[in-house]
C-alpha cells in the first residue's frame, strides 16, 4: 500500500485489539499506514484485524509487553517483513488494584502495574529502537494519563490528587520521566518522543465509566504520530495543549 507521498510507514501499536489502541489503529490506517497490531492474544488480534480492514492494511504478532520473549519475535518479524519501523504507540497498560490509600496498598499489585505500565514500554522501546532508526521521522508515543502529573496531583483539593491508585497512577508518572529521557537521547537522530493524555476514556481499565469514547481518547496520541519535522518532543500533551508534569 502506498500514499502519495511514498511508501507506506509502518506502525506498531501494542495492546490494539480494543479500547484506545484499536481506535488509534483504525485512525493511523484511513491515513494511509500500515498497521501491526501487537497483541497477547492472537485469536482476538486477528479478530481486530479483520475488522479494520475496511480502513486500510494491519496485521497482528504476538506480543506480550511483560514477556522479553515476544518483544524479540516481534521486532524480528516486523524487520524481516517490513525493514523498519516509523511509529511505535505504547498504548498496552494495566489498572489492578482498587481505589484506597497508599498505607493500605498491595506492594504485589504495584509491581504487575509498574511491569506493564513501566518496564514493559522500555523494553519494547529499546527493542524497536534499531528499526525506529532507519525511518526517515520516526515517531513514538507513550500512553499516558493526567493522573500521572505530580503538579496536578499536589494541587490542594483537586480530583487528581483523590484519585487513590497508588500504582497506576505512579506508573504513567514514571512513563513520563522515560519519555523525557529517551526524547532526550533521540533529539538529534530526528525521532520524536512524547507522552499522550487521552483523557478520561471508557475502556475496560475503567470499566467503561468514562466519559469520552475511544475514538476521541484515539485523537491526541494519532497527533502525536504524525507530527511534521518541527513538531515538539519530549513532552505529555492532550487534545488542549501540553498537560504539566
Amino acid at each position: 500500500m502506498s500514499t502519495q507521498d511514498g511508501p507506506s510507514k509502518i506502525a506498531l501499536v501494542t495492546g490494539a485489539n480494543k479500547g484506545i489502541g484499536y481506535e488509534i489503529s483504525r485512525a493511523l490506517l484511513r491515513q494511509g499506514m500500515t498497521v501491526v497490531l501487537g497483541c497477547r492474544d492472537q485469536s482476538r488480534a486477528q479478530a481486530a484485524v479483520e475488522q479494520l480492514a475496511e480502513a486500510g492494511i494491519a496485521a497482528s504478532v504476538e506480543l506480550d509487553v511483560t514477556r522479553r520473549v515476544t518483544i524479540a519475535a516481534a521486532a524480528q518479524r516486523i524487520e524481516e517483513t517490513y525493514g523498519r519501523l516509523d511509529v511505535l504507540i505504547n498504548n498496552a497498560g494495566i489498572s489492578v488494584e482498587p481505589r484506597t490509600t497508599p498505607s493500605a496498598t498491595d506492594l504485589d499489585r504495584v509491581k504487575d502495574v509498574y511491569e506493564t505500565n513501566v518496564f514493559g514500554v522500555i523494553a519494547v522501546t529499546q527493542a524497536m529502537l534499531p528499526l525506529l532508526r532507519r525511518s526517515s521521522g520516526g515517531r513514538i508515543v507513550n500512553l499516558s494519563s493526567s493522573l500521572g502529573s505530580l503538579t496536578l496531583a499536589s494541587t490542594a483539593d483537586s480530583p487528581w490528587s483523590r484519585f487513590g491508585l497508588l500504582g497506576y497512577n505512579t506508573s504513567k508518572t514514571a512513563l513520563n520521566g522515560i519519555t523525557v529521557h529517551f526524547a532526550n537521547e533521540l533529539r538529534a537522530s530526528g525521532i520524536k518522543v512524547n507522552a499522550a493524555c487521552p483523557g478520561y476514556v471508557a475502556t475496560d481499565l475503567n470499566g467503561h465509566c468514562g466519559y469520552r469514547s475511544p475514538a476521541e481518547g484515539a485523537r491526541i496520541a494519532v497527533q502525536l504520530a504524525t507530527l511534521p519535522a518541527d513538531g515538539s518532543t519530549g513532552g505529555l500533551f492532550d487534545e488542549s495543549g501540553p498537560v504539566p508534569w
